[in-house]
């Protein structure tokens, strides 16, 4: 008769944990072919200190690059045709009015003129149409008018 209750299980006393051996013990342990691993279960692992400097060259290669800025033909380009650009007054445009004119900062109109600008297709659009000459497309194009005259 072999059913399930044949043989009760007590628990709590189950097989016993293999201990970790060191030093002499563990030598003997080897010796005597009686050791299976060395190495103790269910602990942390450290790595000890990290590699910075390997890290740090890491972080060097793959750094981004900066961004690309406006060429200084480009804000050359624009100042001039700004300076050339009359307002009411008669008087030559400002950076501030010309900003206005296309919804920008004033700041954006004096980073391009400086050439820190990053290219922003959108603005340099705006600025193309309101002074009428190209800051966009081939070094040669730039600076001239933007809508030849008609012969």
């Amino acid at each position: 008769m072999s059913g399930w209750d044949d043989k009760p299980t007590v628990i709590g006393y189950g097989q016993k944990r293999a201990t970790v051996a060191k030093g002499s013990a563990l030598n003997a342990a080897q010796r005597a072919g009686t050791v299976t691993s060395t190495t103790a279960k269910g602990r942390t692992q450290t790595t000890g200190p990290a590699d910075y400097q390997r890290l740090g060259k890491l972080d060097a290669d793959d750094a981004p690059k900066p961004p690309e800025k406006v060429d200084i033909s480009v804000g050359k380009a624009l100042a001039t045709a700004r300076m050339n650009k009359k307002n009411a007054e008669g008087k030559s445009m400002t950076q501030k009015e010309l900003a206005t004119a296309v919804n920008a900062k004033p700041q954006d109109i004096a980073d391009l003129e400086a050439g820190r600008a990053t290219p922003n297709q959108a603005l340099l659009g705006k600025l193309e149409r309101v002074v009428g000459v190209k800051l966009r497309g081939a070094a040669s194009q730039i600076g001239q008018p933007l809508f030849a005259k008609k012969k």
